[in-house]
C-alpha cells in the first residue's frame, strides 16, 4: 500500500505540474535533440557510415556543427506544449487518484496508482501531439541542411496549411500508445520508490532534496524503458513525408523491422536513458517544491 499526502487536490498538482514540466525541458531537450536525430537518420547506402555513429558521436557533430544552439533546436514548442503539457498530466493523475478514493483518507494501492497514471497519459495526448510534430520536424531538419520551418510557429502553419488539422495531430495514436502506459509505470514507480526512501516515522512530504531527485530520475528511466519502442515509430512516422506510410505505425513497424531489425525500435536508447534521469529528476523536484509553496500560500486550493 502506498502512503500519500491528504487530501489530493487536482488544482494544485495542475500547476505545479506545469512548472515540474519547464524544469523537464530545459535540463532534458539538449538530449532529446540527440534521441530524434539518432532515431530518424537515413538508412546508410551500402558502403557508407552511419550519419551517427551513436550517442556521443551525434552530440559532438550537433555541437561542432551548430553550437550549444543546435541542441536546444525546436526547444520552443516543448516549453510551449509542456508547461500546459505537465500541468494536465499532474492534473490527470491527481484526478485519477481522487477517482479511486471512497473517503479522502483511503490510501491507494500500486495497481491503483498505475490507473491514475495511465489516465494522465491520455490527458496529456491532446496537448503533446502537436508539440511533438512540430519539435521532431524541427529538430531533424538542421541535420539534413535543408530550411523548410523558420520556427515552430511557421511549422505549425505549414502543417496545417498543407494537411489541416489531420497534419497538425499527425502520430497521434503511437503518442497515446507510448504515453498511456509509460505514464502508468511513471507514476507508479515514483509513488513507490518515495515510500521505500521514506525513513521510518517520517512523513512522505518531508523527504530530502536527494532522495525526491533519485526517485523522480528512477521514475524516469522506467518511464522510457516501456516508451522507447514507440517512441522510436512515433518519430519516424511523424517526420515521414506525407503519404509514405499510408496504413500508419503498421507500416513504420514493419518497415523498420525488415529493414534494421528488432534492435532499431531501442534507436536513441543511450540518449533517452542519459536524458531520463536528470530530466525526471528536475521535473519531480520542480513538482514537489511548486507543490509545498501552494500549500503555503493556499491550503484550502
Amino acid at each position: 500500500m502506498a502512503e500519500q499526502p491528504q487530501p489530493i487536490s487536482p488544482l494544485k498538482n495542475f500547476f505545479a505540474g506545469g512548472f515540474g514540466g519547464v524544469c523537464l525541458v530545459f535540463v532534458g531537450h539538449p538530449l532529446d535533440t540527440i534521441k530524434v536525430r539518432l532515431q530518424t537518420q537515413p538508412k546508410p547506402q551500402p558502403g557508407q557510415a552511419p550519419l551517427y555513429s551513436g550517442t556521443f558521436d551525434c552530440f559532438r557533430k550537433t555541437l561542432v556543427g551548430e553550437g550549444v544552439r543546435g541542441l536546444y533546436r525546436g526547444m520552443a514548442a516543448p516549453i510551449v506544449g509542456v508547461t500546459p503539457m505537465f500541468a494536465v498530466c499532474f492534473f490527470g493523475f491527481g484526478l485519477g487518484k481522487r477517482l479511486q478514493q471512497r473517503k479522502p483518507d483511503d490510501v491507494l494501492t500500486y495497481p491503483q496508482l498505475f490507473a491514475a497514471g495511465m489516465l494522465s497519459g491520455v490527458f496529456t495526448t491532446v496537448i503533446m501531439a502537436p508539440g511533438e510534430r512540430i519539435k521532431c520536424l524541427l529538430q531533424i531538419q538542421a541535420a539534413t541542411g535543408e530550411t523548410k520551418y523558420s520556427g515552430s510557429l511557421d511549422c505549425a502553419k505549414q502543417l496545417y496549411r498543407e494537411a489541416g488539422i489531420r497534419g497538425v495531430y499527425k502520430g497521434t495514436v503511437l503518442t497515446l500508445m507510448r504515453d498511456v502506459p509509460a505514464s502508468g509505470m511513471y507514476f507508479m514507480t515514483y509513488e513507490w520508490l518515495k515510500n521505500i526512501l521514506t525513513p521510518e516515522g517520517k512523513s512522505v512530504s518531508d523527504l530530502s532534496v536527494p532522495r525526491i531527485l533519485f526517485a523522480g530520475g528512477l521514475a524516469g528511466i522506467f518511464n522510457w524503458a516501456v516508451a522507447i519502442p514507440p517512441d522510436v515509430l512515433k518519430s519516424r512516422f511523424q517526420t515521414a513525408p506525407a503519404g509514405k506510410y499510408p496504413n500508419g505505425f503498421r507500416d513504420v513497424l514493419r518497415e523498420l523491422i525488415r529493414e534494421e531489425g528488432v534492435a532499431s525500435l531501442y534507436k536513441g536508447f543511450t540518449a533517452v536513458m542519459i536524458r531520463a534521469f536528470p530530466a525526471n529528476a528536475a521535473c519531480f523536484l520542480g513538482f514537489e517544491v511548486a507543490m509545498k509553496f501552494l500549500n503555503w500560500i493556499a491550503p484550502n486550493l
